[in-house]
């Protein structure tokens, strides 16, 4: 596998894990990872949130890592980059009414580069209008929105991905075995 290079667009109350694993992990195998955030720069870091399954309703939330950014978002040109990571939590829920941000997420599905999108990130692909016809995965507490966006929710076991076209999604973080998986399937062709 050629390194490539990623954008991962993340934020404030980003899940810890789904923030943390890709990044680390596709920089173990040579690719390269700029994580961004808007009005945030290289250097400033984002607090994250782990979300935990304990039997209850919902996940449970409990404060994480401060995560920092390697890479500024002012400027950046969505052209220079091979692939997108959109991490869950709560980030996506408030960068989903970011215009720049939902014009980058629509470049990577207008050129037709890899996405891998997790949990929450399914709210920001909504958002941006990229799921007409599409299969994905996401929480399922996100189903409304990815069926209201003109997407199939794909109803899989939280450890499981699926891949539509150019777009990897999952549930939740353990499904990071097959979600990255199917992405590096993806980073590769």
């Amino acid at each position: 596998m050629s390194g490539k290079k990623i954008l991962m667009i993340t934020g404030d109350f980003t899940e810890d894990y789904e923030t943390m694993v890709p990044f680390q992990t596709l920089q173990a195998v040579g690719h390269t990872v700029h994580a961004v955030c808007p009005d945030k720069k290289s250097g400033d870091t984002v607090a994250t949130a782990i979300h935990d399954f304990e039997g209850d309703q919902t996940y449970t939330e409990k404060p994480g890592h401060r995560f920092a950014l390697n890479a500024d978002f002012a400027g950046l040109n969505p052209a220079d980059y091979d692939a997108l990571v959109v991490p869950g939590g709560r980030a996506p829920e408030y960068l989903r009414l970011n215009d720049d941000v939902k014009k980058l997420v629509r470049h990577f599905f207008e050129t037709e580069k890899p996405v891998a999108a997790i949990c929450h990130g399914a709210q920001l692909l909504a958002a941006a209008g990229v799921l007409e016809g599409r299969e994905c995965s996401a929480y399922p507490a996100c189903q409304p929105e990815v069926e209201l966006a003109g997407g199939r929710f794909a109803a899989i076991d939280v450890d499981a991905a699926v891949t539509d076209g150019n777009l990897v999604t999952a549930p939740a973080w353990p499904a990071h075995p097959q979600w990255l998986a199917q992405f590096f399937k993806l980073l590769d062709k």
